[in-house]
């Protein structure tokens, strides 16, 4: 059953950094309560507290949308279709719900797909959690593009949740997307800051994917900007709105770390790209390959 029956909105927030510092309930609260409706968690984020924080209150707010994902034993490493399953009651006990909308599939880093896909292993874990009624949709969210081409092609799937790999500068997830699209799946992009240098702070400027970038790469990162100088287009809201203008991407997730972070998100949603800016953003040229490629 390819795809999702959830009404998708354009944004979701992500949380991986939700729990991490301090002021994390003020802005749990901040999460829940303002124009964007859709939350992005996991099991091992900050710990759990993520997901913590967010229950704490999700009752608060109407209509908001969170997402999950199942994770590895976080001592062990273990990822069989026991541990999805524990995964899962800790994420519904967490966040104080009965079903997911979503559940996901996270950073199976610690498996094959051979072990992923055995009896007992992973993945038929969250097929038996779809046919249960307790998720409407099971997805895989993972770092590096091989890993989820493969996971796609299981064809068990239906949603993915790539990151760091189809931005402003990289269109290192063109296979995921193809074959997400060929396969009706839902599709999130995440990180469309690639980790911060789209976000035009100066602390990211020589890392892409949190990895150091070479000197091609920053020389196209550079031209881009420039390119967005003469256009009069913030760096970040080009960022942003070249995921949101992707046909093939359903919905675009953007890390939150703060509450101002959030506030700033509404002016880089509403900013206007001249369509010149997308024509001359295609003469630059395919991107050179990044750190994470």
């Amino acid at each position: 059953m390819p795809g999702t029956d959830t009404p998708l909105e354009a944004i979701t927030l992500g949380t991986s950094m939700l729990g991490r510092d301090p002021g994390g309930e003020e802005l749990a609260r901040a999460l829940v309560s303002g124009r964007f409706r859709q939350l992005d968690t996991s099991n091992e984020y900050a710990g759990g507290r993520s997901e913590t924080l967010i229950g704490q209150v999700l009752g608060t707010a109407g209509g908001v949308t969170v997402f999950s994902k199942a994770d590895r034993d976080p001592e062990t490493g273990v990822f069989d279709g026991d541990r999805v399953k524990r995964s899962f009651e800790e994420t519904l006990t967490r966040l104080g719900v009965a079903t997911l909308p979503i559940y996901h599939l996270h950073d199976p880093f610690t498996i094959t797909v051979a072990e992923a896909t055995a009896p007992g292993g992973a993945v038929p874990a969250l097929v038996a959690l779809r046919e249960q009624g307790l998720v409407g949709a099971i997805g895989i969210a993972a770092a590096g593009g091989t890993l989820v081409e493969d996971y796609i092609r299981t064809d068990a799937f239906d949603a993915v949740l790539t990151h760091n790999r189809y931005t402003l500068v990289d269109r290192g997830a063109e296979d995921i997307l193809r074959l997400a699209t060929e396969r009706g799946m839902t599709v999130f992009n995440a990180a469309p800051f690639g980790g911060g240098i789209l976000s035009g702070s100066p602390r990211h400027s020589s890392r892409y994917g949190y990895r150091p970038i070479s000197p091609e790469f920053g020389r196209h990162v550079e031209r881009v900007r420039e390119l967005c100088d003469r256009h009069g287009v913030a760096l970040p809201a080009a960022a942003l709105h070249f995921s949101l203008r992707e046909p093939r991407v359903h919905s675009t997730v953007v890390g939150i770390t703060s509450v101002e972070r959030l506030e700033g998100l509404n002016a880089l949603v509403d900013a206007v790209i001249p369509d010149g800016f997308w024509a001359e953003l295609e003469s630059l040229g395919a991107p050179p390959p990044s750190p994470v490629d």
